[in-house]
């Protein structure tokens, strides 16, 4: 039947999930050698006539390099590099146009002539070839200042499709960066000569009005913003291959740091993750994709290429992104066969990310000037500031100069070159709303006198006068400014920007091993300087106040700024909603604004930075609390309005489509690091923090001390607000789990029936026909949903059969079905047996669902219209009789033809989480870990690194995110905890320092050191209550005893 052409295994690699362990590829080299050697004992050179190849640079300057006629691709790729004096070079590539005229990459193992058909005539040109999520991995300025070039060439070339606005944003800055400061007469006159866009002269006017917004910034931070911008939008570094799918609908193929992507269009429908790809392979036009079997899911897809050469080309990409993107090291050789090969040899043959991140880290490489082709600025000489970017390791600038002395072994000659790009084609498709978040490009400078010292110390503040925009929305919008106009400078601190200065972290979908890599390391003085702050419990109590409250206080900023933002921009919630919602939360964040700010003066004068002669009267924080406390009961009545708010959110998502697609859109951005609605709860769960907070700091005093009444009091006074609003928050905990679920389920219409409650949710295994499959069982109290997942980008779970509670049963069956952990459900519709992965889960299931079938008899409500009404009926058969092939297409077709549902989930939900570690989740755990959340900065170690690496980590919903700075707007990564175990190193562990945490799941290890005892205890605590999974009944323990539990 003839066999596959290409083929190439995807091994089990790291990508964004942390810790996964090292693991190799397979290379073509010979045993023991490098790519170097292997150039080296290429044919001897002759003295046959030279090739004059012309390369076309990013800057469109042309230089001829003279090469001889057999010349490996590595050679020339070489000596082009030596030629730029360009040490980050991985990322690069040359192009050429085929005879189809579609573009090819040069392979680094084969002749330039066998590759080029006609090397005298051909343009090559340099170009980026991979691009890596974040710019804060590209640790030279000047591969940064490649990379915009590569955006330049992208935007004219109408590769980097994106709206207006972010056009209009992207062409002000390399605007910024070739010409300086803003001159509308020199701006109108460099457009004129110069053109970045298609029809640019429709946004001639907005490209002029953000450009007179960037003064001051440098050519280097201006390079740095291009590349924050560019990486958000859904076209970044994407090459569309065209195809078709089984159906014949034509689609477009990409690869990306993340997988093999599908377009349809401009647009995305779907995303293979490398973590879920198996295998890649070809044969003839047939481009093929293996994935990891999911339950009785189909796991071949297949799609259909214009010709052999296309479909093996877009192959052999997919090959290198895979390996540089996701490989520790460079693949090893692989030995020949003796008699035949079958299909492609084709691999990766380069350094991996890496690789590379480590070579440039541990080189230590002496850094000189380069030159700006096009900038009339002058070039950088100054590292850059510690404060551009936040997120990225630190930048020294990777300054060149072209042509040095020693970067040329063969002679280059320019040639002048046109800097205009080739005309091109109509106006920009839109992409989506929210790709310009409302403050990527800049970062919120706080006061000096409010930072506390001990992490701001050596970080340098600097503000540039210019007035803030948020998305381009005038700071006089009525909805922006009860926020923004209440300073007597006309600013809150909290808005005040510095648009020299990029606010972005990491994304989190890159791998922590790669963030760690440029990591500043703490040094042994560090801890010297830590040992001097007090030693006081009630010191650390209070810290542990300060760090909570910025994490609040960002947490409320997701709603009030950047949600705000995004409906104002597409105009898409009704007034009467946005009056509701922002009158409620407005209030409350201006306060906690305040309140962190007195929070950040009095850990300063505790720890004696200034007025030492009189810092024992600041020692102490419940004065601050008491006085505040007083004044957050005046909120009560905004927060008992939190419920209609929740409600009314809801039913306008589902009535206005607008607002819906704003919603799913806001929350796929890494800011909206957990489902939006649950933000809208932090204000009530805030004041259980105050409750417990002030309760522990009350253990901690003696009766006599000063600060022992005014923390009593506090406790008095928050202790009263709970108790009011505690039922409340009962009955939101539950509607938002409803409604995140609503979400997340696909076959289910009404979840959020009037009294209905969420019981558990969780992985169990149900026995069919087939054997056992894994299935995702979702308990409530009046009824049982089991689900699967899909193969498709969706990420969500398909409903396969609904059982009521009225009239259940569960017993016990192991030795019946000689299953561990079985268990047989019996109801009026069917009878389903399913095991649990241990027998501590199997009790949880069957003490909730005696406890729920209970509470069904008691309740005078049937649920069976309710079920009617909610759960749509697919098939009037059962999910036993469905066979695993119909499934199969079933899925498999709405992947492929259904756009209408493709969006992406975050796989750290609770749902997922239980899913992949096989663990279920009740409404008590939940409730647990909303009382047990702890931020603060802690130094990381993975098992096989040597360095600690300092972050900013926030501990809520079962999971840690990890930040550079406490002042970033979203997570680098995410580690969900369900599964993990918490404990102290042993000495095997190799680990010298105190107040050291383990974290193990099987065999990913992780490492965290605090700061200080009190605060080693308080993330071991915390993070032990949140997973270990309480079984219900403590919810029945007398109050004394609980409370010593929860103290």
């Amino acid at each position: 039947m003839g066999e596959i052409e290409g083929t190439y295994r995807v091994l089990q690699t790291p990508g964004s999930r942390l810790g996964v362990q090292k693991t190799t590829g397979v290379s073509t080299l010979e045993p023991g050698q490098n790519l170097s050697t292997a150039m080296a004992s290429s044919p001897a050179k002759t003295h046959e006539r030279d090739l004059p190849i012309k390369i076309k640079m990013l800057d469109n300057t042309v230089e001829v390099l003279d090469i001889e006629s057999k010349y490996y691709g590595q050679t020339l790729l070489t000596e082009v590099y030596k030629h730029l004096n360009l040490i980050e070079s991985d990322y690069f590539g040359i192009e050429f146009q085929n005879i189809q005229s579609y573009w090819i990459w040069l392979e680094p193992m084969k002749p330039v002539i066998k590759q080029v058909r006609r090397p005298k005539t051909t343009m090559l040109r340099l170009a980026v070839k991979f691009f890596p999520p974040d710019p804060g991995q590209l640790q030279e300025e000047y591969t940064r200042y490649l990379f915009a070039l590569q955006i330049k060439r992208d935007l004219a070339e109408e590769r980097l499709t994106c709206s207006d606005n972010t056009a209009a944003l992207l062409v002000s800055h390399l605007l910024q960066s070739e010409i300086g400061d803003f001159d509308e007469s020199e701006d109108r006159e460099h457009l004129k000569t110069n053109q970045y866009l298609p029809n640019q002269e429709r946004i001639e006017g907005k490209i002029l009005e953000f450009h007179r917004k960037h003064v001051g910034q440098t050519p280097a931070e201006s390079d740095f913003q291009v590349l924050e911008i560019a990486r958000k939008l859904e076209m970044y570094g994407i090459r569309f291959h065209l195809a078709s799918d089984r159906e014949g609908t034509k689609i477009n193929l990409a690869v990306s740091h993340m997988g093999v992507l599908v377009f349809q269009g401009n647009t995305k429908i779907n995303t293979f993750n490398w973590s879920k790809v198996r295998k890649l392979s070809f044969k003839r036009k047939r481009f093929l994709i293996k994935l990891h079997p999911e339950g009785p899911y189909q796991d071949t897809l297949e799609f259909l290429l214009g010709s052999r050469d296309e479909c093996k080309n877009f192959w052999k990409i997919c090959v290198e992104y895979h390996t540089f993107f996701r490989l520790f090291d460079q693949p090893k050789p692989k030995a020949k066969a003796v008699f035949f090969t079958r299909g492609s040899s084709f691999r990766y043959s380069g350094r991996t990310q890496k690789q590379l991140v480590d070579y440039i880290k541990d080189s230590g490489m002496k850094k000189t000037p380069y030159e700006r082709r096009h900038s009339k600025v002058r070039a950088s000489t100054r590292a850059l500031n510690t404060d551009v970017p936040k997120q990225s390791v630190p930048f020294t600038e990777g300054l060149r100069t072209p042509g040095s002395p020693a970067s040329a072994a063969v002679p280059f000659h320019s040639v002048h070159s046109s800097a205009t790009p080739t005309p091109v084609l109509p106006i920009f498709a839109e992409t989506s709303p929210s790709s310009l978040d409302p403050r990527a490009p800049y970062t919120r400078i706080p006061e000096k006198n409010t930072a506390a010292p001990a992490e701001a110390a050596g970080r340098k503040l600097m503000q540039q006068p210019g007035s803030p925009m948020l998305q381009g929305i005038p700071v006089d919008h009525p909805q922006l400014s009860s926020l923004m106009l209440k300073s007597p400078l006309g600013l809150n601190p909290a808005f005040q920007v510095n648009f020299n200065t990029a606010g972005q972290g990491s994304s989190p979908l890159l791998s922590p091993v790669l963030s760690d890599a440029g990591s500043a390391r703490i040094e042994e003085d560090d801890e010297m300087k830590r040992k001097r702050y007090p030693t006081d419990k009630a010191y650390f109590i209070a810290k542990e106040i300060l760090a909570t409250e910025r994490t609040y206080l960002k947490d409320l900023e997701v709603i009030t700024v950047w949600f705000r933002s995004a409906v104002i921009k597409e105009n898409a919630m009704p007034e009467g909603l946005m009056t509701l919602l922002f009158s409620n939360i407005d209030p409350i964040y201006e306060f906690h604004r305040g309140f962190l700010k007195e929070i950040e003066q009095r850990l300063s004068l505790w720890e004696g930075k200034t007025n030492a002669h009189v810092k024992g009267d600041y020692q102490r924080i419940g004065d601050v609390m008491l006085r505040n406390m007083r004044t957050l009961k005046e909120f009560t009545s905004y927060l008992q309005k939190h419920d209609e708010v929740l409600t009314e959110l809801e039913k306008a998502t589902k009535r206005l489509k607008k607002l819906e697609t704003v919603y799913k859109e806001f929350e796929l951005q890494k800011v909206c690091y957990l489902p939006l609605n649950t933000f809208l709860l932090k204000p009530i769960q805030r004041l259980m923090h105050y409750k417990l907070i002030l309760a522990r700091l009350c253990k901690h005093y003696t009766a006599e001390h000063r600060d022992f009444a005014d923390c009593r009091n506090a406790l008095k006074e928050v202790t009263e607000m709970t108790s009011r609003l505690q039922h409340c928050l009962i009955r939101l905990e539950n509607f938002q789990k409803l409604t995140e679920l609503q979400h997340d389920l696909i076959g289910i219409d009404n979840l959020t029936a009037p009294g209905r409650e969420f019981i558990r949710e969780g992985c169990l295994y149900k026995l069919t026909k087939k054997g056992l499959q894994q299935r995702m069982f979702f308990l409530f109290s009046d009824m049982l949903l089991y689900t699967s997942k899909g193969v498709t980008g969706t990420n969500q779970f398909k409903i396969h059969g609904h059982l009521p509670l009225h009239g259940m049963l569960v017993e016990e069956s192991e030795n019946e079905w000689a299953v561990p952990h079985c268990f047989t459900i019996y109801s009026a519709q069917k009878t389903i047996v399913v095991a649990a992965s241990t027998r501590l889960e199997m009790g949880k299931w069957m003490e909730d669902l005696n406890m729920a079938i209970e509470m069904a008899k008691k309740s005078t409500e049937k649920s069976d219209m309710l079920l009617e009404n909610s759960v749509c009926n697919r098939s009037n058969r059962s999910s036993d009789e469905v066979s695993l092939e119909q499934e199969s297409e079933d899925d498999i077709h709405s992947s492929r033809s259904s756009l209408d549902r493709q969006s992406h989930h975050r796989a750290n939900t609770t749902m997922h989480v239980c899913w992949y570690r096989n663990t279920s989740v009740s409404m008590t755990d939940h409730s647990v870990a909303v009382e047990n959340q702890l931020s603060g900065y802690l130094l990381r170690k993975f098992k096989n690194s040597n360095g600690w690496q300092k972050l900013w980590v926030v501990f809520t919903n079962f999971c840690l995110f990890f930040y550079k700075t406490h002042q970033d707007d979203y997570p680098l990564a995410s580690l969900p905890l369900l599964g993990y175990a918490v404990s102290s190193p042993v000495e095997a562990d190799g680990i010298q320092k105190d107040y050291v945490f383990k974290l193990q799941f099987k065999s990913h290890v992780y490492f965290f050191r605090a700061e200080s005892k009190y605060t080693f205890e308080r993330w071991m605590e915390v993070i032990k209550r949140a997973t270990s999974s309480p079984a219900r009944s403590s919810l029945l323990l007398p109050k004394d005893e609980k409370d010593s539990h929860t103290d």
